[in-house]
């Protein structure tokens, strides 16, 4: 079940997509990795979903990546007296730590709020529906301006762009639904409210190498480290939405143009997030805008575009997953494709494995009707090829499960489970077999592969070989797929 096009789907799981049935519909329209938003739902129903997954991959052989989203810190205001309080532009606001208050003030249950904010810093509540200056903070008491009417309700959701809160960004919550996510065997961890690289090591010390580290970026204080952090994540995600609350939304695009290209020359995938068919969650067919809004993301050069709200509570889930899958792919031959996504300056370290990898897709671009096939332990070795995005197929063939499932999200990568090789005539054969059995690469297509001596070993990428697919021939009453060394 080879996808005819190299940037991948991810899509979120709720209500509208949980059932088996849903389930195998969007994996055969499209979706290589399911994304589990632990901001909503029951833990049997993660549960449930998940086990469902892995009975999907059973029957069709192929790896499917579960990402668990989780669903960080919630800065909330608290009861407000009366339920609500409108604001006129100008009108001076208090806010007092604690969940209730007095008439006069608006309860904000946070005390690490009243200890990082300062005069000047923004106030952001209900998704910026209504925004505030910090005129003032003392002790637990904070006066704010408001700069733009609106209506303050109970527990609305706050955000503060200028200032780094001492609050950890895994909760206890978070706490328990990752040990059942680790327990259950997600491939992925997405981590929320990110705002230091220092979070992200905090993060690995509780998942060790269970699973693979996400990165969320939705905040100002994540972008002015953005490098540090996409230097300790394994992947990171553009989560649009909460970051175009606390920025300015026309700053959004080039953050994301920004980021995408961080995560390419760092070898890290990029997942482009929110809002990308938003209204096809109600309707049919997307908006135009929304349509070049994905093929921009796959100009970009971005490993993978997602479904939020539109596969898990959407009316069309199935369908928007489709739209998807055919922008992507009349984007990825469109004429001016390869120009944009082969613009940037990648720049390599005069490394075997550097070097090797490199060349692997230099040389798939200069023949005709090439697949590279990439033997790899970590999954580091398809990452390195993938950085350079070639024209031609990979095909990442590794003897771990688990790394095999993660590499779903990256960029132009076919992941299958092989065994560990033992020879170099194994590796000829086995790459072989398994581009003709995918249905990657017929009889003749032409092979560039990749892989390290000693074999089975990570790190050791050292060693690129062209063969070309040979005939079957019969053994045993069964066709056995060879290759002769070119």
């Amino acid at each position: 079940m080879h996808r005819q096009r190299k940037a991948k789907i991810v899509a979120t799981v709720g209500p509208s997509s949980a059932a088996p049935d849903v389930l195998e519909n969007l994996f055969l329209a499209g979706v290589d990795v399911f994304r589990m938003n632990f901001s909503h739902g029951e833990r049997a129903d993660h549960i449930a979903v998940h086990r469902a997954l892995r009975a999907l991959e059973r029957k069709h052989g192929r790896p499917i990546a579960v990402l668990q989203d989780l669903q960080g810190p919630k800065i909330r205001l608290g009861r407000i007296p009366g339920g609500e309080r409108h604001l006129a532009f100008g009108d001076l606001v208090s806010f007092t730590a604690g969940e209730t208050a007095g008439d006069r003030h608006i309860p904000l249950p946070h005390a690490e709020i009243f200890d990082a904010a300062s005069a000047g810093h923004g106030l952001l509540i209900d998704d910026g529906r209504v925004r505030l200056r910090i005129e003032e903070v003392r002790g637990n008491v904070m006066t704010a301006r408001a700069l733009n009417c609106g209506t303050l309700r109970d527990r609305k959701g706050v955000n503060l762009p200028d200032s780094i809160l001492a609050i950890s960004p895994i909760t206890e919550k978070d706490r328990r639904d990752l040990e059942l996510g680790l327990d259950l065997g997600v491939d992925w961890v997405a981590m929320s409210f990110v705002q230091t690289a220092a979070d992200i090591t905090a993060a690995r010390d509780l998942i060790g190498s269970r699973a693979a580290l996400m990165a969320k970026i939705e905040k100002p204080t994540a972008l002015a480290q953005i490098s540090s952090i996409v230097a300790a994540a394994d992947g990171i995600m553009v989560a649009r939405g909460d970051l175009g609350v606390e920025i300015p939304c026309e700053e959004v695009p080039g953050w994301q143009k920004q980021i995408v290209q961080l995560c390419r020359v760092a070898m890290k995938p990029v997942i482009v997030a929110t809002q990308m068919l938003e209204s096809m969650v109600s309707s049919p067919t997307p908006t135009r805008a929304e349509a070049s809004d994905v093929a921009t993301a796959i100009y970009d050069g971005a490993d993978a575009v997602m479904l939020s709200a539109e596969s898990a509570v959407g009316d069309y889930p199935v369908e928007s997953v489709e739209v998807m899958d055919r922008i992507i792919r009349k984007t990825e031959t469109h004429r001016l494709y390869r120009s944009f996504v082969n613009a940037i300056d990648i720049g390599i370290d005069a490394i075997p494995s550097e070097v090797v990898s490199k060349s692997a897709a230099d040389v798939a671009d200069q023949l005709d009707h090439a697949v590279i096939a990439a033997f790899t332990y970590s999954g580091a070795t398809a990452a390195r090829i993938a950085r350079w995005r070639p024209a031609a197929p990979i095909i990442a063939l590794t003897p771990r499960d688990e790394i095999a499932r993660r590499l779903n999200v990256l960029w132009g990568t076919h992941s299958v489970f092989s065994e560990d090789i033992a020879s170099y005539e194994e590796m000829i054969a086995r790459a072989s077999a398994t581009a003709e059995r995918e249905g990657i690469a017929p009889e003749g297509t032409q092979l560039i592969i990749v892989g390290g001596i000693p074999f089975g070993e990570a790190g050791t990428t050292n060693n690129l070989r062209i063969a070309r697919i040979s005939r079957p021939v019969v053994r045993n009453g069964a066709p056995a797929y060879g290759a002769f060394e070119i």
